[in-house]
């Protein structure tokens, strides 16, 4: 292995991709456990490595030197071999104070609650530091001096105007964690999540439903493995001007799902499979994921179980299907009527509600609750507000299939926040 990322779980990373749109080298991945990581650093066959959970702390006894930065922070992410020596940085600190800059967050003489302990909260604490945060409030399950307990946050620091998450909680495949219920911070004005897989984790989700800056750890991420690549690469300069912007919105772009909402016989099993075509993504329809499973189709497990059941088999669908990245994803009609459904497809989604006018909506018999136009009518009446409310985008209908894919191709360029 030349260059690659060396941690304990990685099916979760974007790493190898973010760095085949920097350089030409490979990039590999490799999943080492704690008594293998000091043979890995003692045979040093390597050029540069990336590190993550669990061994940004563990490491640095293996290495000849640190930068002025990792020595501070007392983590390292970025180790170079030159000439035998391994070296090593800490390029998150560089790609987190990016990520919050970027959001133009002001937290000078202000309170922030940094949830974590480990390598990378630490790397968190100093970018608050010289961000000029007025006081950093270390919380931690570990029960280490200098921390605090998440209940003790919340009660004696419900102050606070910003929050970090330099813990794991909420990363996949565990994305229903959530390390803090926000709800009694009602003060806060900003909070970034270090975890940039799911998108959005429920920390994120929470803080944006509350109108307040959000952050996931996407950009961090292109942006801390920018400045490794210098280093890689043997630059001592700072990175071309825009290069990690243009990473990360197209990194953003590929692993951003498109997902589609709205009434049955709307059009979105057509216009996602159109928008599929178009953009190269796989197509994912929640009713085929049921009907593949249970060996029935949705319409036949309503009438031979019941709606409510057949409700239980589409949450789980969606559930699974909400994991994925860079899909297209069609919902059935009444996924939306769960708010649990909406929350996991907005995890890693753009959610587009195909708004097609109820003159121009059919009933149809294979559809036991629209099978009527007086059952379809009652049906758009009462789930119209709840799409309105679930989308980030409201997509007018009315026309043909083609139209409307391209309505939502060019919203979906022209987006630059979730």
């Amino acid at each position: 292995m030349r260059y690659g990322l060396i941690g304990r779980r990685l099916g979760h990373s974007f790493s190898p991709e973010i760095h085949a749109c920097i350089g030409d080298y490979r990039y590999e991945l490799l999943e080492l456990e704690p008594e293998q990581t000091a043979d890995f650093f003692r045979r040093r066959d390597f050029c540069g490595v990336n590190v993550t959970i669990p061994y940004k702390e563990q490491i640095i006894p293996y290495l000849d030197g640190l930068s002025p930065a990792a020595a501070r922070i007392g983590a390292v992410n970025t180790v170079i071999n030159r000439e035998g020596k391994l070296w090593g940085y800490n390029t998150d600190y560089a790609g987190a104070m990016d990520w919050i800059r970027r959001r133009q967050v002001d937290w000078r003489g202000k309170k922030v609650l940094l949830l974590g302990s480990g390598g990378a909260a630490k790397t968190m604490r100093a970018v608050a530091e010289d961000l000029g945060a007025g006081s950093i409030v270390t919380v931690s399950r570990s029960g280490r001096p200098g921390t605090v307990s998440y209940d003790q946050a919340q009660a004696s620091h419900s102050d606070a105007r910003g929050l970090i998450n330099a813990t794991p909680a909420g990363m996949f495949p565990d994305s229903e964690g959530q390390p803090m219920d926000i709800a009694g911070l009602p003060r806060l004005t900003a909070v970034f999540d270090a975890i940039y897989n799911p998108l959005n984790t429920n920390l994120i989700l929470a803080a944006k439903e509350r109108g307040l800056t959000a952050e996931g750890g996407l950009y961090m991420l292109a942006a801390q493995a920018v400045y490794a690549s210098r280093l890689f690469l043997g630059f001592d300069s700072d990175p071309p001007e825009g290069q990690t912007e243009e990473i990360y919105r197209r990194l953003r772009r590929d692993k951003e799902n498109l997902v589609l909402i709205g009434m049955p016989a709307s059009g979105k099993s057509l216009v996602g499979k159109l928008l599929a075509e178009k953009t190269g993504r796989r197509f994912l329809d929640a009713d085929d994921w049921v009907a593949q499973r249970q060996g029935e189709s949705p319409a036949q497990i309503i009438r031979s179980r019941g709606e409510a059941a057949f409700r239980r088999i589409e949450k789980e669908a969606i559930a699974q299907l909400a994991e994925e990245n860079g899909c297209v994803i069609a919902t059935g009609g009444g996924a939306v009527l769960d708010g649990d459904n909406m929350r996991h497809l907005r995890r890693n989604g753009r959610l587009y509600f195909l708004d097609r006018p109820l003159a121009l909506l059919q009933p149809y018999d294979d559809r036991p609750l629209s099978a009527d136009r007086q059952a379809l009518e009652r049906l758009y009446r009462q789930r119209y507000p709840l799409y309105c409310q679930a989308a980030h985008v409201r997509i007018d209908a009315g026309g043909p299939a083609e139209a409307v894919c391209e309505k939502i191709l060019e919203e979906f360029d022209k987006c630059v926040s979730w």
